[in-house]
């Protein structure tokens, strides 16, 4: 186990704060509002360099969900590549930090280029204003060919009590990926002992988790995030609920791959609220 330093931003007038950390994927550790965590984080997966953490915010970059067999093949080229892409493995370099905000940047280099054959500079803006922390995404081309690539986050809510607590969704269309099938959408039962749903036509942008106090964590995301995912364990105190660009397998099939044109940028942002019981 490894000490892994952390970033930490507030806004005192809304007593929160978040902590990131830039080592271990640029992973936001935890997310508070007066006192109270929002966030789930196993410790040991955090704290341990050959593990994928499991809690906070992993960023999923450049491929959300897992390719068939690890693998992709597209336009001419082909490479091998772990769950949700390398974004929420790299070290993440450190720009600006302010009290309430803080820059981080990735760029490609020979490690990325072996699983992802395309030069990138992505930068990602973290700004706390109230209870609602902002992940701004700015993502660039820096090669001489046409870039595909996805996005997604995954954050891990702090929830004890799955009974009380329900997601708000408009979907009608699912993809259970669980039983690798897609159906109308059936509601969805947090007490089961897995859920991997994936919404397939939930049109709001945003998405509200409500919990058993009668509080609620509002998601949010710009308009390319299409693709909602929400995911939990029996037994574990989290429920995910992330929102991609595109499905699983996309570097593959193509199911609404973003695209970027030698210099060109793109430009998203998610963002998760807090809201008391008293409003």
């Amino acid at each position: 186990m490894t000490s892994v330093p952390l970033i930490t931003i507030t806004d005192p007038r809304a007593r929160a704060t978040a902590s990131i950390a830039p080592e271990r994927g640029a992973i936001v550790t935890s997310f508070q509002v007066a006192g109270r965590e929002l966030l789930y984080l196993d410790e040991a997966t955090f704290r341990d360099p050959t593990k994928n953490v499991r809690g906070g915010i992993p960023i999923l970059f450049p491929s959300p969900g897992r390719l068939a067999d690890d693998m992709w093949a597209r336009e001419g080229r082909s490479a091998t590549m772990k769950q949700h892409g390398f974004g929420r493995t790299r070290a993440w370099r450190v720009g600006r930090v302010e009290s309430n905000e803080v820059i981080l940047a990735l760029e490609s280099d020979a490690a990325t280029m072996a699983q992802y054959p395309w030069p990138f500079r992505a930068e990602l803006h973290l700004t706390i204003h109230g209870t609602e922390l902002r992940l701004s995404m700015s993502i660039e081309n820096t090669g001489d060919t046409t870039m595909p690539f996805g996005l997604g986050y995954h954050p891990y809510f702090l929830v004890k009590d799955k009974r009380g607590a329900r997601i708000e969704t408009d979907a009608t269309q699912e993809f259970d990926n669980l039983t690798r099938v897609t159906r109308s959408f059936r509601g969805i039962d947090l007490t089961s002992r897995e859920v991997d749903q994936h919404l397939l036509d939930h049109k709001p942008h945003r998405m509200p988790l409500f919990l058993a106090d009668g509080s609620r964590i509002e998601v949010s995301a710009s308009n390319d995030f299409g693709h909602w995912v929400v995911w939990t364990l029996q037994g574990n105190d989290f429920v995910c609920v992330e929102p991609w660009t595109s499905p699983g397998n996309a570097l593959n099939t193509g199911d609404h791959l973003l695209r970027l044109a030698p210099g060109q940028r793109h430009e998203s942002f998610m963002s998760i609220a807090f809201v008391s019981a008293e409003g």
